[in-house]
């Protein structure tokens, strides 16, 4: 509790600094998120953090404390949060939360993602389950890239697909329900597939029985 303490009372005396982070030149900023991640590895080394700048004047900015996935240090993520002192300006956010708009996916809206060669949307992903583990509740899934080949880059479609994932489920969604993932190309009659915005419900009703 008293390297708790020490985060957060050191955050609390530099919040304004912080807060105006995005005003600053690029080597104050860098200085300052050298500061804040040297304060939060005092506390655990493992833990990163995330800042989001509010697009309006009376939106609180967001400090985000992610675990990068490792189930090993969610408590800790947890606890951290859970003494977040009460700070006018600011919301404390325990994990990257899902940012994708299913609205804007369903109408086929949504922003594409660029990954070096590979231009791909979350509306144009399928996916089909292919096993589910009932001990630690989790899911093998294929998922389905229409320009998708055994030439391309598999790592860097690998972390492509991770990244849209968290957005879509979330950080601790899909660290505690996701096992594994199989790239395939779509075929070209695809009626049986999944669209992959149902994930997270297909998630919650295997999960429900």
């Amino acid at each position: 509790m008293r390297k708790i303490n020490t985060f957060w009372n050191w955050f609390q005396d530099n919040n304004q600094t912080i807060k105006n982070l995005i005003n600053e030149t690029p080597i104050k900023q860098k200085q300052t998120c050298y500061l804040l991640n040297k304060r939060l590895g005092y506390y655990c080394k493992t833990l990163d953090f995330m800042i989001v700048f509010p697009k309006k004047a009376n939106q609180k900015t967001e400090l985000i404390i992610t675990a990068n996935g490792n189930p090993e240090y969610f408590n800790q993520v947890i606890e951290l949060i859970n003494n977040a002192p009460q700070l006018k300006h600011w919301k404390f956010t325990a994990f990257i939360q899902p940012s994708q708009n299913i609205d804007n996916i369903i109408e086929g809206l949504d922003e594409p993602y660029i990954f070096q060669e590979i231009t791909i949307k979350t509306s144009e992903i399928k996916f089909l389950p292919l096993d589910y583990d009932i001990n630690s509740n989790k899911l093998d899934i294929i998922i389905y890239l229409k320009n998708y080949n055994i030439h391309c880059n598999t790592k860097t479609w690998q972390q492509a697909i991770y990244i849209i994932l968290q957005d879509l489920l979330g950080e601790k969604s899909l660290c505690q329900n996701i096992n594994f993932v199989q790239l395939a190309k779509m075929p070209k009659q695809a009626v049986a597939l999944i669209e992959l915005y149902e994930l997270q419900l297909y998630i919650d009703t295997i999960n429900s029985n």
